[in-house]
């Protein structure tokens, strides 16, 4: 099912058809929602056969209507507790959630048309029925008989409902549920057609919304309390005529959702704002032109492309109010976002949303700053402190207009200070970050994961060490290179591999570098998949393994040594030999040959990466892992163009050959980048920028405010 998508409707939806014309859009129509969102279930790709009752964490998209970074995700529920709420295997709709991520978090505010009273509610649906694109969804529930068209704008949703039959028509408010436990609800009827509320789950979500057709009753279930309901009766009304229900979300208070609902939506039809919505997607997406690859890379790029660009979410509303990290309501002239999701996102995806949109990236970055004032640390989000290579890289890279002082200041803290980094006192005393032995360690066993944390903390003082150089701060400077160095305290020659220590020094004896682990040693890694990781000092890292020889040796071994099926994690999955793309830690692997001037061995993997784990099973719409708020979309991105972030600190990108033939990128800047590819062949020769051979295998960051030519030379 891939087209815009899957419409083979019966005559009785021939009515119900999408709006004609809205799809014509150029680069709108190549994205499929849809990708992501069902099983990765083949044991020759996982690594390992899925145990009884599991769903392998792959892809967990959305395919309901969003704006780029928008605080409303409008989308279909099938299972709560999920990824993403949505599961293409399933069969039952559950309702229609306004907020998601895939992170089995939020899927809050579930609505759903329905004609009768239940104990337990949900519709059939097929797939033949259904459709998405950008900024739009549509499906017919078959056992209410009911066509559902949803749009969006950035803090409001638009839902459309064609009722087979004019009478018993409901709309059911399900605010008992959600991916996270509510704590408690409130609806209000405000007058026979108006009505307003919020669900708590730790923080409030409010709502205020108009009906179309007049409301006759409302039935509360347990009133306020998990997993209560508001059935909302609606007053007979004509067949052929839809009920509309226009919702405005806020984070602050239902007088804002309201003056949200009335900005943005406000007596404009349904086909205006899906109009608008596939618009927004339209200037964005047609910033990157591609041309001269296969149907299914241009799918999939435009697809990836779209789904890089729906995370952080907006939290202020169109007034500038927000809540803010200490749950005041204050107001700000930036618009203020949730934090990145930043131990997947700073490799590529941050880099990836400056330079399409440099203006949400720069309120990002204030937003991250107004949390850093009231707490006192810059967010970490889940591993490690990447706010500081985010941070870092937007800054070099020219995005400057917040206090880069003040940031810094408290990017200091953060590494310096206890209560961002976890173990930073012995990180800082030793060096490294240790673990305690155990006899017996599982993939569960609970520690410090520090290996992880000390290869990443590293890097993250090499990235706070550019702002120091930046802004003169010598002594910062020398002092947070030298910790950058740090890695080196994990390598152990006598393996061969980043090797966990014990508090004096002494190895872990209970060693199997297959072994993958949650947070012993390794963060959701193995020893493989954390030995190749020194993203800013691949010299160095090159010289622990012996010598470019003994590096290139280790490095084939990482991507032949066959996967033991026994070890079982769940995100560590979708591998070639050691090497896992399921997930995030070894991303950057691929791409190592290329400092041993081994170009052609980084393309065979690259390539294969690219045209056989994504877009995986007989509808194309398995992913090889969690999206994880778009990092492993970025990385399809970013690879298929030629132009990675191997260290996405520095205002530079590594050369590789793109998967299409020509690339037009009309920049932030309003320059026109072109990359070409000339050659029959996937082995790289040469490069050149602006007719210039180029030493070496990175371009300049440069080129996207200047613009210029960028020509792959490849042979067979």
């Amino acid at each position: 099912m891939n087209k815009p998508f899957k419409t083979a409707f019966t005559m009785l939806l021939a009515t119900f058809m999408p709006f004609a014309g809205i799809s014509q859009n150029k680069y709108v129509k190549y994205v499929n929602p849809f990708i992501g969102t069902a099983p990765l279930n083949d044991p020759k790709i996982l690594g390992y056969k899925l145990p009884e009752g599991w769903r392998s964490w792959a892809g967990l998209t959305f395919p309901g209507s969003s704006l780029p970074n928008a605080m409303v995700q409008l989308s279909p529920m099938t299972e709560y507790g999920s990824g993403a709420g949505y599961e293409y295997e399933d069969d039952v709709i559950l309702g229609f959630t306004h907020t998601n991520k895939g992170h089995w978090n939020l899927c809050n505010i579930p609505v759903l048309p329905v004609t009768e009273s239940a104990e337990k509610y949900g519709s059939k649906f097929s797939h033949e029925n259904e459709s998405a694109e950008p900024g739009y969804y549509q499906v017919y529930l078959d056992d209410y008989k009911v066509n559902v068209k949803l749009t969006s704008t950035l803090r409001c949703g638009f839902h459309q409902y064609a009722f087979s039959d004019a009478k018993n028509r409901k709309v059911l408010f399900d605010l008992g549920r959600a991916n996270n436990k509510v704590r408690r609800w409130k609806f209000e009827q405000l007058n026979a057609y108006t009505i307003q509320g919020y669900q708590d789950v730790g923080e409030r979500i409010y709502f205020y919304a108009t009906i179309s057709n007049q409301i006759t009753k409302v039935d509360k279930k347990d009133d306020g309390l998990r997993f209560g309901n508001v059935l909302v009766h609606l007053a007979d009304g004509s067949s052929n005529k839809p009920v509309e229900l226009k919702i405005g979300l806020s984070f602050v208070s239902a007088a804002n959702a309201k003056q949200n609902l009335e900005q943005e939506i406000g007596a404009q039809s349904f086909s205006q704002i899906r109009t608008k919505a596939s618009n927004v997607w339209e200037k964005l997406l047609s910033s990157i032109d591609v041309s001269g690859g296969t149907p299914k890379q241009t799918q999939m790029f435009y697809s990836s492309l779209y789904r890089s660009l729906l995370w952080p979410a907006l939290r202020s509303d169109v007034n500038g109010e927000f809540t803010d990290a200490k749950k005041n309501v204050v107001k700000a002239d930036f618009r203020y976002y949730t934090e990145p999701s930043l131990w997947d996102t700073y490799r590529n995806k941050d880099v990836l949303l400056g330079l399409i949109s440099p203006d949400v990236t720069l309120d990002v970055i204030k937003s991250m700053k107004d949390v850093g004032e009231k707490t006192g640390f810059i967010p970490t989000f889940f591993h490690g402190d990447h706010g500081a290579s985010s941070i870092a890289g937007a800054y070099l890279r020219g995005i400057d207009g917040f206090d880069i002082k003040a940031t810094y200041k408290l990017l200091l803290r953060n590494a310096n200070i206890p209560g961002a980094r976890p173990h930073i006192e012995e990180y800082i005393k030793k060096g490294y970050i240790s673990d305690p032995d155990n006899a017996n360690p599982e993939v569960e066993t609970k520690a410090k994961a520090g290996v992880s944390k000390t290869l990443e903390y590293a890097y993250d003082d090499y990235s706070l060490a550019q702002i120091a150089k930046k802004l003169g701060d010598t002594a910062n400077y020398r002092t947070l290179m030298a910790r950058s160095k740090n890695y080196k305290n994990m390598f152990d020659p006598s393996t061969g591999f980043m090797r966990g220590r014990l508090e004096n020094g002494d190895w872990i004896k209970n060693f199997d570098p297959q072994q993958p682990y949650y947070e012993y040693m390794y963060r959701e890694a193995n020893a493989w998949q954390m030995s190749f990781f020194a993203p800013h000092d691949m010299p160095g890292l090159i010289e622990l393994h012996g010598g470019p020889v003994k590096f290139e040796k280790k490095l084939d071994s990482l991507f032949t040594v066959p996967w033991n099926p026994n070890h079982i994690a769940r995100n560590v999955e979708t591998m070639i030999g050691q090497y896992s793309h399921g997930n995030q830690p070894d991303h950057e692997a691929p791409f190592s040959y290329i400092f041993i001037n081994k170009p052609e061995k980084s393309q065979k993997v690259i390539d294969y990466i690219l045209n056989n784990l994504y877009g995986i099973g007989d509808d194309g719409l398995a992913l090889c892992g969690m999206d994880d708020a778009g990092e492993m979309s970025s990385w399809y991105v970013l690879s298929s163009l030629g132009l990675y972030t191997f260290s996405a600190t520095d205002p530079e990108y590594i050369v590789t050959v793109p998967l299409f033939k020509t690339v037009r990128w009309k920049t932030s800047a309003g320059k026109l980048l072109t990359i070409t590819h000339t050659g029959e062949g996937r082995k790289l020769a040469a490069i050149k920028v602006n007719g210039k051979p180029v030493s070496g295998y990175f371009i300049p960051h440069d080129l996207f405010k200047t613009g210029g030519n960028i020509d792959v030379f490849t042979v067979k």
